[in-house]
């Protein structure tokens, strides 16, 4: 839907002299949250010129609120104001203010059901695609040939924007008497600068928000030339070869590009995996820019007939489409990577940004002196992408594996190999080393060999940052998350690893939001969710459930999005609001690990033990059936159901599960995991000695935990109300370990909110 409001954007701005912006509002709560007063929020909102709602399946349900107070709201309050509902068109005819946008076909009721509240026939423009059993929405890239309604998706965006039009100038027509009520409510607006159309319009549209989907006319304004950042996307080449063998040759070609202008500092470039989206599922290049927040874009295409090689490349401007620059390539293998290099700098002086003397060189530094290992690579390399993009299938990883160990017989010291060997070990062997006392030390080995023959790999740095964080060496991990910066600056991946080991909030929320800035891919609804946690365990819950929200934006996944929202509350200690959203995400599905796990610990935590037996029981259910009963959950899950079966007065079952953790807790720390680095495994022991009475090594434990430099409101929160802890709850060393933690909360709050202020983020 997003991809239709840009769309029809871009149609306005070509259609209408003064400035156009389109609100689209895709709240999930249909634009009601519990602490809004409707009447109060809708008053405004829906005072707009054109109303445009997407009429679905589901629209037309007298009980849904979008309905009620949104489709029905808007029609009465046009009916009153100035302009009225229906508007005498230029040519004679009438039209409503009302503007459909139907994107399935309607069943009869609905139909009149619609036409009883707009008070005649359902008109507007469709965007249906129909096939014989097929009965969809329209997208972009649909043929119309195979379309029986025979549209096409930008006639149909041309339609609303010619529509949208003929309403704005009728009202533009409207009684001059009208004109001098709103010249004197608005004062700001000088009458006498302004047309009568434009006086009208800003007279009437002044303050406004708008729900579902509103345009907003304002007068331009004269502004300074826009300082265009230097950010560039490269988009999937094309293969322009019959033989799709070789379309791993110009991904790779892509790809080296891309790398070269990542490694120059002052260009932003977001990632292959912000890109790849686009292969399949081709936008216009102003809402690929739009989505992508970058001001240029590259494309290329080409093809590889033996040894000859042809590649053309386009510069364009995101956001006008307008071609800057282009070149053409006709080229001999040998020459591929001065050809990658060239084209790379060449880029760079046509947005005017700075190569260093060190960035050149590193650019112009060919990976190998094999181009047979290079081909080698360059499939493996295919082979992974595979994997991350699309199967997850294991298989794709033992080709990736044989193909890099191809290369590496052609030329041992092809460095670039080594650390594609390392990627794929991490994939491979991450869970099932996880207790190995020499966890990962291929990782070390690999990349260790890597960077010996080339110490300029940024993706081998960022890997062997990740082994040492996960091997309890976490200053030895910033170290190499830094050189890996200090060669590509454009590395989500490294920002991201600072993010994920620091204790420190604030060094975690820059970092996430630097990641955000550079990855528009798969990852992303995962990074923001990492954000919206940093900001909960900082206690800015609004931001929170922004970047909660944002996620869901992308990935649509509303079973996940109502458990973090659950979780969220968990963190603030509103338990029985953490059940309310996590029963919404059970409900729409009944599997989800997440929800059920969190649901046994709330309804523990609230006392209502039978609901979390229950819930409990489903999780390890379903957890074993699809994971297998060995699989390793780091973290809190086993001493949470002790307690419940405890609880419930089965002992025996109790014991179990309060030993299982404590063996698990001791493994963590034996190994050096994440989890025993953050001290949160002594918290969980000394959770168990307290229920069980044992005080001095509850205590014992604790101060070790009491050693934690930075604490979240999530932490501030647990051990506030944490029922393993009842015990000693009153006593004065376990109160004041309370006040410690609650003292580096506060003091972390404060750090973040200063931060907040200095960005202009408050």
């Amino acid at each position: 839907m997003s991809e239709f409001v840009e769309a029809l954007k871009t149609e306005l701005e070509s259609t209408f002299k003064e400035e156009i912006s389109v609100f689209f509002d895709i709240n999930p709560h249909d634009g009601l949250l519990e602490t809004h007063d409707v009447d109060e929020s809708l008053k405004e909102k829906l005072k707009c010129l054109v109303f445009i709602p997407i009429i679905s399946r589901t629209y037309c349900d007298p009980k849904s609120f979008a309905w009620e107070h949104e489709f029905k709201a808007f029609i009465e309050q046009a009916s009153q104001d100035q302009f009225g509902l229906k508007v005498k068109l230029p040519g004679g005819n009438v039209a409503s203010r009302v503007l459909p946008v139907r994107i399935y076909d309607l069943d009869n009721p609905d139909i009149k059901l619609c036409e009883s509240v707009l008070g005649g026939v359902l008109r507007g423009v469709e965007f249906i695609y129909a096939e014989p059993g097929v009965n969809r929405p329209l997208k972009s890239n649909d043929d119309e040939k195979t379309n029986l309604n025979k549209t096409k998706y930008i006639n149909q965006i041309n339609k609303v924007s010619n529509a949208i039009k003929e309403i704005i100038t009728a009202i533009g027509q409207f009684n001059p008497e009208q004109e001098e009520v709103q010249k004197e409510v608005f004062k700001p607006i000088s009458a006498s600068q302004k047309n009568s159309k434009t006086t009208i319009i800003v007279g009437s549209l002044i303050a406004l928000a708008l729900i579902i989907l509103g345009i907003l006319f304002v007068p331009k304004l004269i502004k300074p030339p826009e300082q265009v950042e230097k950010s560039i996307a490269v988009l999937p080449f094309k293969n322009d070869s019959p033989d799709l063998e070789r379309m791993y040759f110009i991904n790779g070609t892509m790809e080296a590009i891309l790398d070269n202008l990542c490694k120059i500092k002052d260009l932003r470039v977001p990632g292959r995996t912000s890109v790849e989206q686009y292969r399949d599922n081709p936008k216009p290049i102003p809402i690929i820019a739009k989505e992508l927040n970058v001001s240029y874009i590259l494309e290329g295409s080409g093809h590889r007939d033996g040894n000859n090689v042809r590649l053309i490349v386009q510069l364009l401007d995101g956001k006008k489409d307008q071609h800057i620059w282009s070149q053409t390539y006709n080229a001999d293998i040998e020459d591929i990577f001065s050809m990658q290099s060239e084209i790379a700098q060449l880029i760079a002086g046509e947005i005017k940004a700075i190569i260093t003397p060190i960035e050149k060189q590193l650019i112009e530094k060919p990976p190998t002196t094999s181009l047979k290992a290079y081909d080698f690579y360059q499939r493996g390399r295919e082979e992974h992408a595979k994997y991350q993009f699309l199967s997850g299938n294991m298989s794709t990883l033992t080709k990736a594996e044989v193909l890099y160990k191809r290369a590496l017989e052609y030329d041992s010291t092809f460095a670039q190999a080594y650390t594609g060997l390392a990627a794929i070990y991490w994939d491979k062997y991450y869970r099932k080393e996880y207790f190995s006392e020499n966890f990962m030390d291929s990782i070390l080995i690999l990349t260790t060999v890597a960077l010996s023959y080339n110490d300029q790999l940024d993706e081998a740095y960022t890997i062997r940052g990740n082994y040492y964080y996960e091997n309890k060496q976490p200053e030895k991990a910033i170290k190499e998350f830094d050189k890996a910066l200090n060669i590509n600056p454009n590395s989500w991946r490294a920002y991201y690893g600072k993010g994920d080991q620091s204790e420190e909030l604030l060094i975690s929320l820059e970092n996430f939001l630097k990641a955000e800035s550079l990855n528009h891919g798969p990852e992303l609804p995962d990074i923001l969710t990492r954000i919206a946690e940093a900001y909960c365990d900082a206690g800015f819950i609004d931001k929170a459930r922004y970047y909660t929200l944002e996620a869901f934006k992308l990935d649509g996944d509303s079973v996940q999005y109502f458990a973090e929202l659950g979780y969220l509350e968990q963190k603030m200690a509103n338990y029985e609001k953490s059940v309310e959203f996590l029963e919404r995400s059970y409900s729409i599905d009944t599997s989800n690990l997440f929800t059920l796990f969190l649901l046994g610990e709330m309804y523990g935590f609230g006392g209502q033990v039978e609901k979390s037996l229950k819930y409990f029981k489903k999780f390890l259910t379903r957890r074993d059936a699809i994971l297998g009963t060995e699989y390793f959950t780091e973290g809190s899950i086993y001493h949470r159901i002790g307690y419940v079966y405890w609880e419930s007065g089965y002992m025996e079952e109790s014991e179990y599960y309060f030993n299982k953790q404590l063996d698990e807790c001791n493994n963590v720390i034996k190994s050096g995991r994440p989890w025993s680095q953050l001290y949160y495994t002594y918290y969980d022991i000394a959770g168990i000695y307290a229920f069980r009475g044992e005080k001095d090594k509850a205590y014992e434990n604790l101060r070790i935990f009491n050693q934690r430099k930075v604490e979240s409101l999530w932490m501030l929160s647990l051990i506030k109300n944490d029922p393993l802890f009842n015990n000693i709850r009153n006593e004065p060393e376990f109160q004041q370990i309370v006040r410690d933690v609650e003292a580096k909360y506060q003091a972390e709050h404060e750090r973040v909110r200063k931060w907040l202020e200095e960005q202009g983020m408050l």
